[in-house]
């Protein structure tokens, strides 16, 4: 019998990397609405008082940019001088310009395309090199590893109990990181649960401790995995008060663990925010993901890690991973040949399939690209399942 506690970490939207995930994919989507085929790589870094926004972009939208920083900013909930950051008050600078013109030529016209494949078709080659990873285990029943699943509810039930006002006192900046106990592989408990809790300087630490546990975890953390040795650690400093971009400069695509697996599957280390569906960091990980959940899903495997792998200007992948941990009912290279065979991973295809020129992007940039039930998300899906089974 072997046991063995992982830990993954979740952040709140006000935390200063996710305010800059954030700006950026609401950029992003403010493009689509009005252009759907608007080329987007926007970043944006925070600091005390200050959002500069730069990248590359070419678009026919109209987006008043700046006050949609400021939207962003406020709906966050950093609208006062108190909390160290306002959007109504911050500077932003722009750094805008348009997408290199030797990339634009590959995803254009794939290199297939130009060398008499994808006869008369429309073929986007991919925008850039890269690998991506996508993973599913049937840890939980949105098939993610419980230790970052339960962490993004923490940070979630943080921010609405500061939205609702059941803990007024809190403010936009948080984190949570949670311990689970494995047997044998499969989750038993949570060891360890950390809360750190951006607040109003009157309030005591014993009060943040006991509202914490009694308002945010207890609610979240299903009581089969509690138990009297489980650690609740809050706001270990004690003192909470300097948060977001007063405490921290922040920075687009910096949390991509957070944004993923929580460290469980690898990555491949592209980020996601701010990029449209041409750029394939995003959308080989979101077809990544989509068929590791559906091989989960359909029985074939209870653990599954796919790597895709692209050249900028090619629109196929140049090679295909597979890796069940040796849980699949038929060996890993039968499932590459069988994602080989029955999915187009071409970018004009994962385009299509997952209508990916549609504004769906700012609401994945808080609490997890993955494993979303609380989103319509089209990566999310498990249409395949009934392909996966007939392999076997």
């Amino acid at each position: 019998m072997m046991k063995t506690i992982f830990t993954s970490e979740s952040v709140t939207e006000g935390h200063p990397d996710k305010m800059c995930d954030l700006i950026s994919d609401a950029i992003l989507d403010a493009m689509l609405v009005q252009d759907p085929n608007s080329r987007v790589a926007c970043e944006a870094s925070a600091t005390f008082g200050l959002i500069h926004i730069m990248g590359e972009i070419v678009t026919k939208a109209q987006v008043d940019i700046e006050q949609l920083v400021r939207k962003t900013i406020l709906e966050i909930g950093y609208d006062k001088d108190e909390y160290g950051f306002n959007g109504n008050t911050c500077s932003i600078i722009r750094t805008l310009h348009a997408q290199s013109s030797d990339i634009a030529m590959g995803v254009d016209r794939s290199f297939e395309s130009k060398n008499g494949g994808f006869e008369n078709q429309i073929d986007l080659g991919a925008g850039d090199q890269g690998i991506m990873f996508g993973f599913a285990c049937s840890d939980t029943k949105e098939y993610m590893p419980l230790s970052i699943h339960l962490a993004h509810l923490l940070t979630k039930k943080l921010a609405n109990v500061r939205k609702d006002n059941s803990l007024n006192y809190l403010r936009p900046d948080g984190k949570s990181q949670v311990s689970v106990q494995y047997e044998n592989g499969k989750p038993l408990r949570v060891d360890t649960i950390i809360i750190a809790a951006q607040h109003r300087p009157d309030i005591s630490q014993w009060r943040i401790r006991r509202d914490i546990i009694d308002k945010v975890i207890k609610p979240v953390i299903p009581n089969h995995l509690l138990d009297k040795n489980t650690k609740f650690l809050i706001n270990t400093t004690g003192r909470f008060v300097i948060g977001g971009p007063q405490g921290d400069a922040g920075l687009t695509g910096r949390k991509i663990i957070v944004d993923t697996y929580g460290g469980y599957a690898r990555h491949g280390g592209g980020a996601f925010s701010g990029k449209d569906a041409t750029k394939m960091d995003r959308t080989g990980s979101y077809a990544a993901r989509y068929i590791a959940k559906n091989i989960v899903a359909s029985g074939l495997a209870s653990v599954c890690e796919i790597q895709l792998a692209y050249a900028i200007g090619v629109s196929k992948p140049i090679s295909i991973y597979v890796n069940t941990n040796n849980t699949g009912k038929i060996g890993d290279e039968k499932i590459a040949e069988a994602i080989e065979k029955f999915t187009d991973l071409r970018p004009i295809a994962l385009i299509n399939r997952f209508e990916l020129r549609r504004p769906i992007y700012k609401q994945t940039a808080s609490y997890g690209h993955f494993g979303r039930n609380d989103l319509d998300l089209p990566w999310e899906k498990t249409d395949l399942v009934e392909v996966f089974k007939n392999i076997i």
